[in-house]
């Protein structure tokens, strides 16, 4: 049986009446061996018009919708983006304090660095490196901590990525930055007291090559890990999953 991943909901950019996901998210975790749903906020209010100051604290019956979507879930997808939501935050608490494994892509890396405080990331600096480059190419190097999680997963030290952001991550209270771009801006944290905790500026959904891959494998395996012995049971209880 696949593990279940929740991606989280993103207001789309064209229409900002849907909430949905780049069904490249979609695709690359249902190749690694994962299945999928998305996380939707659960307020009722027109989040593409409501800036995000004026997002209502979510209520205890809000709360209590978002956890009933993520008890479901084995593993989380903070997916890029061009707005946080309240609920951003919520579910990532909820996620560590849970210990589900959680990775977090472009914006989903910044929310996890603005976890618990209120600091906001910062426009790009002006390097001579483009950081938001909307095709995907590989546009500047990265160097990973060898002492990292991240580091045994892709088993390489420095590396070529792709960059589709307006805003840089600054570090993070809560998270251990392990990676760098080549002109010194966060490219990847992680929370070591979680089984799997990890955020990355790039797109590794995007990128050709084993890095990409290594990432979300891990991640997707992970989740695997993380499948509730009690799920498993009731589907085999109903036949609806086949013994191994």
């Amino acid at each position: 049986m696949r593990p279940l991943i929740g991606i989280v909901g993103r207001i789309n950019s064209i229409d900002k009446n849907k909430i949905s996901i780049n069904d490249e998210y979609r695709r690359i975790i249902v190749e690694y061996g994962g299945n999928v749903f998305t996380i939707l906020p659960p307020s009722f209010i027109n989040y593409g018009e409501t800036k995000f100051n004026d997002l209502p604290p979510l209520s205890e019956e809000e709360k209590n919708m978002l956890i009933q979507q993520l008890d479901m879930c084995d593993g989380i997808l903070i997916p890029g983006g061009n707005k946080m939501l309240n609920s951003d935050f919520f579910i990532l608490d909820y996620a560590i304090k849970k210990d589900i494994p959680i990775l977090g892509i472009c914006l989903g890396m910044q929310v996890m660095v603005n976890y618990k405080r209120p600091v906001w990331n910062e426009p790009n600096i002006e390097s001579g490196i483009n950081h938001n480059v909307k095709d995907g190419s590989l546009v500047h190097f990265v160097t990973i901590d060898k002492n990292s999680k991240l580091y045994k997963i892709l088993n390489e030290e420095t590396f070529m990525v792709n960059s589709i952001h307006n805003y840089h991550a600054v570090a993070s209270f809560y998270y251990k930055t392990v990676g760098y771009s080549e002109d010194g801006l966060i490219e990847a944290i992680e929370m070591e007291s979680n089984t799997f905790n990890i955020g990355v500026q790039w797109h590794p959904e995007k990128m050709p090559g084993e890095n990409g891959k290594k990432l979300i494998s891990s991640f997707v395996e992970a989740a695997k890990a993380n499948m509730n012995k009690w799920k498993i049971n009731i589907f085999k209880a109903n036949n609806l999953v086949k013994e191994d």
